[in-house]
């Protein structure tokens, strides 16, 4: 068996108190109740300290208080504080059981609590005693109920604030993965293609040289990511990516057949984390598209660092008929995007396909 509850114990102490405190200014308070002995306290006293469990079993502790409380009320001691046991009880019950297994205790209770009514000397009889009597299990039950009700809805808030927090990480190491893969195996596929189709044996060795390197560079990458979620990842792990890879990123996209043009604003300075993987990721992605999809084999990369924030774009020609969806890697950049207040926007601009992004720096840890 647990420990007791702090609460618990607390209000049991105050109504026990209660109890004997006021007894003695009950006793002969009134012609028509009956003088307060042993008995009268025992009840009275059985009643306050079986509130302790109220919590734990609150369907045995209302039986016991309602036994106790009825019975002290049908040998016509006079009214008191252990009415305020029941309406204790009443209320733990409702809070910590269903509403229709509650209502049947509750029922059940108040039909006890009638007969004192019909017997006791000092009762108001029927039916103007069954007001005091009502009250004294509906209004416990009700408070008990609305308590219940906003503790399960304030739990299922949590749960869902969780859930979506699980969630946003999924998605979030979902668009690491994309990203990291989907670049390598850009390169690896055009190097691929370019030793099939090459009929020189020592410029096919070179080809399969650089898919050899563009796989371990992959796998380096997608390890280091996977290595940020895992506990203990430790210090000694590949450093994060970011603008100060761009160059290497760059060279990666060249040894793959596309002619970037990288060019840089501004001097470079060190971004918030956040912000340098974002903008690394951006190119990245937009890179890896114009290996898959660029009907020319060049890009232009533009990097602007401003006070407040870093720009950035990427261009290639494309096709004249060339349609355009937002697949999963224009849709994921837009969010890592957006999600640090910035923006960015994807599509045809004349005869080329352009991506630009915006991220701020300011106030970004």
């Amino acid at each position: 068996m647990g420990r007791l509850r702090l609460e618990d114990v607390g209000v049991s102490a105050v109504l026990t108190a209660l109890v004997l405190v006021s007894m003695p200014f009950l006793d002969g308070s009134s012609p028509l109740d009956r003088p307060v002995d042993a008995l009268g306290y025992t009840l009275a006293l059985v009643a306050a300290a079986d509130t302790l469990f109220r919590t734990r079993w609150p369907v045995p502790t209302l039986g016991v208080v309602t036994a106790a409380t009825v019975g002290y009320l049908l040998l016509a001691y006079p009214y008191g504080p252990v009415m305020l046991c029941l309406a204790v009880a009443v209320y733990s019950l409702a809070r910590r059981r269903p509403l229709r297994p509650g209502l049947v205790y509750a029922a059940g209770t108040l039909v006890l609590l009638v007969l004192p009514v019909l017997t006791h000397p000092a009762g108001l009889g029927v039916p103007a005693g069954l007001v005091p009597a009502s009250a004294f299990v509906a209004v416990p039950f009700s408070i008990g109920v609305a308590r219940r009700t906003w503790d399960e809805a304030r739990s299922a808030s949590r749960a869902a604030a969780e859930q979506q927090a699980r969630d946003d990480e999924r998605l979030r190491l979902a668009h690491e993965v994309h990203d990291v893969v989907g670049h390598g195996l850009a390169a690896i596929q055009m190097q691929a293609d370019i030793a099939l189709h090459l009929g020189r044996p020592d410029d096919a060795s070179t080809a399969l040289e650089a898919i050899s390197k563009a796989a371990n560079e992959a796998l380096t990458e997608l390890r280091t990511t996977l290595a940020d979620i895992r506990p203990g990842g430790g210090p000694d792990r590949a450093p994060t990516a970011g603008l100060a890879n761009l160059e290497v990123l760059a060279e990666r996209v060249r040894s793959a057949g596309v002619a970037v043009d990288l060019r840089v604003t501004g001097p470079p300075r060190p971004l918030p984390d956040a912000v340098d993987l974002a903008a690394y990721r951006v190119l990245q992605e937009s890179l890896t598209n114009v290996v898959k999809h660029g009907a020319d084999a060049a890009a232009r990369v533009e990097v602007t660092y401003e006070p407040d924030a870093v720009q950035l774009a990427v261009r290639n020609p494309r096709s004249p008929d060339g349609g355009f969806v937002a697949g999963f890697g224009i849709t994921g950049m837009r969010h890592r995007v957006e999600s640090l207040g910035g923006r960015l926007d994807a599509g045809p601009v004349d005869e080329s396909f352009e991506v630009r992004a915006t991220l701020p720096v300011g106030g970004v840890a």
